[in-house]
C-alpha cells in the first residue's frame, strides 16, 4: 500500500492512538447510558470520536493523491520547547511545589506566565499583543471558573491575599 500523504497518514495514526488511549482510559470509571451519564462517558465518546477521525484521516491518506506526497518536515523544536515548558511552568505556579516548599502563585500569575513563555515559540512575537491576549484570558477564566463554575483555587499569590 503506497502512502500518498505522510503527515496525513501519521496524523491519523496519532488521532486513533490517543483516541484509543482515551477510550480505553475511560472504561475504568463507570460510563453510565446516554441519559444517566456517568464520568467515563465523556471521555469514552470523545475517545471513539478521535479514533473514528483518525481512520477517516488515515484512509485519505492512503486514497487520494497529494503533489509531492505531503511530505513530513523537519521537527519543530523551539516551539515544542517552549510549549512544553509554558504548560510545566503553569503547572508549578497554579499548584505551587510542596515538596521544595515552593507556593503556589495563583491563576492569574500562572495565565499571565503560560501566554508570554507559549508566545516565545512564534517567531517576531510582539509583547503588547501577548500582554493583551494574556489579559482576556485571565479575565475569561476568572469569570468562567471562579465566579461561574465557583471552582476553589488560588487566584492571587498567598502574599498578596494573606
Amino acid at each position: 500500500m503506497n502512502i500518498k500523504s505522510q503527515k496525513d497518514f501519521f496524523s491519523g495514526l496519532m488521532f486513533m492512538g490517543v483516541g484509543v488511549a482515551f477510550a480505553w482510559g475511560a472504561t475504568t470509571y463507570s460510563v453510565g447510558n446516554g441519559a444517566r451519564m456517568g464520568p467515563g462517558y465523556f471521555p469514552l465518546m470523545l475517545g471513539v470520536l478521535m479514533a473514528i477521525l483518525g481512520a477517516a484521516i488515515t484512509f485519505k491518506a492512503l486514497v487520494v493523491e497529494t503533489v509531492g506526497g505531503d511530505k513530513i518536515g523537519k521537527w519543530a523544536w523551539k516551539p515544542l520547547f517552549f510549549i512544553i515548558l509554558a504548560n510545566l511552568v503553569f503547572g508549578v505556579l497554579l499548584a505551587g511545589l510542596p515538596i521544595i516548599k515552593f507556593p503556589a502563585f495563583g491563576m492569574i500569575v500562572a495565565i499571565y506566565a503560560l501566554t508570554f513563555i507559549a508566545s516565545m515559540a512564534e517567531t517576531g512575537w510582539k509583547f503588547k499583543n501577548t500582554f493583551i491576549l494574556a489579559t482576556v484570558l485571565a479575565v475569561g477564566s476568572y469569570l468562567a471558573f471562579v465566579l461561574a463554575l465557583k471552582l476553589q483555587f488560588p487566584v492571587w499569590p498567598a502574599f498578596i491575599t494573606g
